[in-house]
């Protein structure tokens, strides 16, 4: 595909764009005088992409039109002198599958009605295909061909698999050796360029960053690239028009705080535009192994107080030992009277088949922990038992093979037999109907 040459002025490019704003100190800047993290501020001082009220205009979205919100300019930072991302990225990123489950084999799940949105359906099998879609799109923008991010798999995944089906745009991932290898695996067939990181993600994070500012590499990592939040808050989008009644409460795993916070973005959005009336409360889920943004929730903490705390948990996705974009995931839970709950690894495994067996849904440890959180919420009293609750699984359990067979402890051990029936029998006789 060919494309213009590109003008210098992003603001002239992508009018429908005030600017960037600082979540902290509130300054907004031009898209061509910041590009990742407010000047003032520093990393903590994460940037809101802010809609223009000037270009836009409050009409309400015909429900129909929910799968092309790639094309909805007065809601995506997308210039007007390339093609959309529907256009220029071959994979379809989101509209995935939204579950509403009444009818299950749990007595308890059968009183508690609940909503699974499953986003395990996206190409990489992951939610972070909606932000690398959107990265992956702005760095054409701003005539980036080499597209860099730290992960613990699924953002690289992501960035991986959606930089193959664009020939322009070359990914390169830095991972913990300690990722799952399913995950590791995934970017090795897509081709990207992996440096594996002898450290922690926060370790890899940072070295991505140096790696970034020298090599000219358009940086995607989570927590600082504002556009990532962009392709995220796309899932606001399917939830307002999905044709069902709006969540009073959506349940979100929880690492960096970038899920969450974007999630908020896309309904705060909405709301300006005037195309929904109520945001539900978002309830941040969090190991207990990592769980930075429980403990600064829990005691009022400013982001720019926080410090790095332990990150050690099963689920991979949701570690980090100072999220990036706390400044973000904070103010999601604070400004709609949500709350911020930590789960226990066991409650995590316990979850995977809790959920997978209730809705044939098969969630990664960090999505099955929206799940136990939801479960948790309800013990504690954060979430009411009249509420409408949606429950977001980020990843495919197929991408932690070995915490599924955790999770499924003595059942997860099985012996061959022999194909005689009196073996057969024997083998059904054990089964617990």
């Amino acid at each position: 595909m060919d494309y213009p040459e590109l003008k210098t002025s992003l603001t002239e490019r992508i009018p429908q764009v005030e600017g960037l704003r600082c979540v902290l100190c509130g300054v907004l800047y031009s898209l061509d005088e910041a590009k990742y993290v407010c000047p003032s501020c520093g990393p903590v001082g994460t940037l809101d992409v802010v809609l223009n009220p000037n270009v836009l205009w409050p009409t309400r979205v015909d429900p129909m039109r929910r799968a092309l919100v790639w094309e909805e300019e007065r809601f995506m930072p997308i210039a007007r002198d390339l093609p959309k991302p529907n256009e220029t990225i071959a994979l379809r990123v989101g509209d995935t599958p939204y579950y509403h489950w009444s009818e299950t084999k749990n007595p308890f799940l059968r009183s508690h009605p609940f909503a699974v949105k499953d986003d395990s359906k996206n190409p990489t099998a992951s939610f972070k295909d909606r932000a690398s879609a959107m990265v992956v799109h702005h760095a054409l923008t701003i005539g980036a061909s080499v597209v860099a991010t730290a992960s613990t798999g699924n953002a690289a995944a992501a960035l991986a698999g959606i930089s193959a089906a664009m020939p322009q745009i070359q990914a390169v991932i830095f991972v913990p050796a300690t990722a799952p290898q399913a995950k590791i695996a995934q970017l090795l067939v897509y081709g990207a360029k992996v440096i594996l990181v002898d450290g922690t993600y926060d370790e890899a994070f940072d070295i991505c960053w140096e790696a970034c500012e020298e090599f000219g590499w358009y940086n995607r990592s989570t927590g600082i690239n504002p556009f990532t939040s962009e392709g995220k808050k796309t899932i606001a989008w399917e939830i307002s028009f999905s044709g069902y009644e709006m969540p009073d409460v959506v349940c979100v795993p929880v690492g960096d705080g970038s899920i969450i916070g974007s999630t908020y973005k896309g309904f705060a959005d909405l709301k300006k535009l005037g195309w929904i009336d109520q945001i539900p409360r978002l309830i941040g889920v969090q190991a207990s192994g990592s769980s930075a943004l429980v403990h600064a929730w829990e005691n009022n903490l400013d982001p720019r107080e926080m410090q790095p705390r332990p990150a050690q948990t099963i689920a991979d996705s949701i570690s980090a030992s100072l999220p990036r974009d706390r400044a973000k995931a904070l103010r999601a839970v604070r400004e709609t009277n949500g709350a911020i709950i930590r789960v226990t690894d066991s409650e995590i495994l316990d979850a995977i088949p809790a959920l997978a067996q209730a809705t044939g849904v098969f969630a990664e440890p960090a999505g099955a922990s929206a799940f136990a959180g939801w479960l948790v919420g309800l013990e504690k009293g954060y979430i009411h038992e009249k509420e409408r609750v949606l429950i977001l699984n980020t990843g495919s359990g197929l991408k932690d093979i070995n915490s599924a067979m955790k999770s499924v402890h003595g059942v997860g051990v099985l012996r061959p037999v022999k194909p005689e029936m009196d073996e057969i029998r024997k083998a059904v006789a054990k089964f617990e109907w």
